[in-house]
């Protein structure tokens, strides 16, 4: 593919969105479908216990790895901006700072993980029952961050080129390859639970290395040269600039759902099942939700980097509202299939019943929770990223979190925790609605800051 035929700054917009955004819709949902993978082949073959260690340990991964993740996302804002713009210079040295920030904080993040990963489960009220199952999962799962954090660089990085095919194509390659493996270990050779995150890990050392293979082969500006990959310390000043506030604003929300697990914790192994199970399948309703999130940064980014503010109106019009309709629908699914989806993980009764409960709860707000994140991705874009961290953070983590300890103390019942994301998804959208109806107040062009 040349090039030009990258970029995102010419041609049709829904054209460009559509073939932009439908690679990183289906590289999502292979890697949901590695990440249900694990709990499903657990659930059926190891047992209750087992699927409740897998769930529990979702929330607190995301809460690890999602500051990582942010600061790709804002590598990925700059390098499109350059890239828009045609400044090759800078796209190079941002490209190399990213792949050594990238090498620092998977090694911080195995640390971490690995270290604290007792205390952190144990604050969760992980009970007593499926406890060591959770911490040797989550121990053998960040043994294995490097490979998780350089793979999102490194797609961060084609992505900001507008290619994002190469990163599918490497996550079908790594789904498909954990669920072979998972079958071995856990269904053939009976290993356990430390099986599944160990087929989790061989999966994304293989996505790494063939993301990197990608950078390293490539004819363009961005190729990756390990003698160069080094601080370029104005480079790194200014992806911390956008990094930190997604970075943080992924933690935070991660840290509202090790609250949230905290509290389902209580009622018992099989609520933790339950939940666990449908969290796996809520996921591929936030497919459409952060595919067009990040092509929506990518194409802001670019397109303000090479000047055309029209294509920025009208790309963010489009993503507006595809999101959110692609996500009800997947959501008025979710809702209708509840009792045979999670069955499939487990077919318990009780598990069944929590599962089902949780879904039919929040399924039908999914169009909020896309319509948040993609206006998170136009502001991201437009180098505002600390506008959604700031209303996340409010909402999504003091909010959600004050919410759930005064009305659990008043109401015990784990309806009230289901309550929560709706809720906190309504109030995100009213307040991002209005950031966005004050940044473009009519036919002037975006107020898009230099990042």
């Amino acid at each position: 593919m040349k090039e030009t035929e990258k970029r995102l700054t010419e041609g049709s917009v829904p054209k460009r969105m559509l073939l932009f955004a439908v690679p990183i819709f289906f590289s999502n949902l292979f890697q949901q479908l590695y990440n249900a993978v694990d709990s499903l082949i657990v659930g059926n073959f190891v047992g209750e216990q087992a699927l409740a260690a897998v769930g529990s340990s979702a929330s607190l991964i995301m809460l690890l790895v999602g500051f990582i993740n942010g600061m790709s996302l804002g590598a990925g804002v700059l390098i499109a901006r350059f890239f828009g713009a045609g400044d090759e210079d800078g796209m190079e040295r941002t490209v190399h700072t990213t792949v050594a920030l990238g090498l620092a904080g998977g090694l911080v993040l195995t640390a971490a993980g690995v270290a604290l990963s007792p205390v952190l489960l144990g604050l969760m009220g992980t009970p007593a029952d499926v406890m060591d199952s959770s911490v040797l999962y989550f121990r053998i799962y960040f043994a294995g961050s490097l490979p998780v954090v350089l793979y999102n660089m490194g797609a961060s990085i084609l992505q900001s080129v507008g290619d994002s095919r190469s990163p599918m194509k490497y996550l079908i390659a790594a789904s498909l390859t954990n669920v072979a493996l998972d079958l071995l270990f856990v269904a053939v050779l009976g290993y356990g639970v430390g099986s599944a995150a160990l087929a989790t890990v061989l999966s994304q050392c293989l996505s790494a290395f063939l993301v990197l293979r990608r950078l390293m082969r490539s004819r363009g500006v961005y190729r990756l040269r390990w003698r160069r990959v080094r601080f370029e310390w104005e480079m790194l000043r200014r992806v911390v600039g956008l990094g930190v506030p997604s970075g943080v604003q992924n933690s935070v929300i991660s840290l509202a759902n090790v609250v949230v697990q905290s509290n389902i914790n209580t009622f018992g192994s099989a609520a933790m099942a339950g939940c666990g199970a449908y969290s796996k399948i809520e996921g591929f309703a936030f497919l459409p939700v952060t595919c067009f999130a990040l092509a929506l940064s990518t194409f802001v980014s670019q397109n303000l980097g090479a000047g055309r503010h029209d294509r920025v109106k009208a790309g963010i019009r489009f993503g507006l509202l595809c999101s959110p309709l692609l996500a009800e629908g997947i959501g008025v699914l979710i809702f209708a299939l509840a009792p045979a989806l999670i069955s499939a993980f487990n077919s318990q009764p009780e598990v069944v019943a929590f599962g089902v409960d949780d879904a039919r709860t929040v399924a039908l707000f999914y169009c909020l929770l896309a319509f948040s994140h993609c206006c998170a991705g136009v502001l991201r874009g437009m180098g505002r990223p600390g506008v959604p961290m700031v209303i996340m953070l409010a909402v999504w983590c003091v909010f959600r979190i004050a919410y759930i300890t005064a009305a659990i103390h008043f109401l015990p019942d784990i309806h009230v925790i289901y309550w929560a994301y709706p809720i906190t998804w309504s109030i995100s959208s009213i307040l991002f609605a209005l950031c966005l109806k004050r940044l473009f107040p009519g036919k002037e062009q975006p107020a898009g800051a230099a990042p």
